[in-house]
């Protein structure tokens, strides 16, 4: 089952969320005050952020979130999908499937373009990426921090 973030969900997504950022997944650790940050935004408004827990047999197994933004390229409404994690034990188990069959349906027609990241060594979620109709851009991204 996805369903939406609620308050009471803090203490597992900061703990969930510091796990994945200690993975080979993404580039390096966010501090808890971004995580927290993330959450608060979440809990504030829909506007930016979207907050989903993965549950299998009644627990938490997961999370995602997705941002959301005017593409132009797109010419629409682009979906971020910013994280996607599924706790060990409960992987291999149609979670993923299940939560882009959710976001399908969520967005609906709003959506033009879901867009993620993922390192090329994750072949696992590379595959169900795939599997969801998604392709590697040919292109360098850039960022600028501050």
């Amino acid at each position: 089952m996805i369903r939406f973030f609620k308050a009471e969900d803090r203490d597992f997504f900061l703990s969930t969320a510091d796990e994945f950022y200690h993975t080979d997944a993404v580039e390096k650790p966010l501090p808890t005050e971004k995580l927290e940050a993330d959450f608060d935004e979440i809990m504030r408004s829909d506007v930016y952020l979207e907050g989903f827990i993965m549950e299998y047999g009644g627990e938490n197994a997961g999370y995602c979130i997705t941002a959301k933004t005017f593409h132009t390229e797109a010419g629409g409404l682009s979906v971020w999908i910013e994280d996607i994690y599924i706790k060990k034990e409960y992987r291999g188990k149609g979670l993923g499937t299940e939560l882009f069959d959710f976001l399908h349906k969520h967005y609906g027609g709003r959506v033009k373009r879901f867009r993620l990241e993922a390192e090329p060594e994750n072949e696992i979620a590379v595959r169900l990426y795939e599997k969801q109709g998604f392709r590697v851009l040919p292109y360098m991204q850039m960022i600028k921090d501050f």
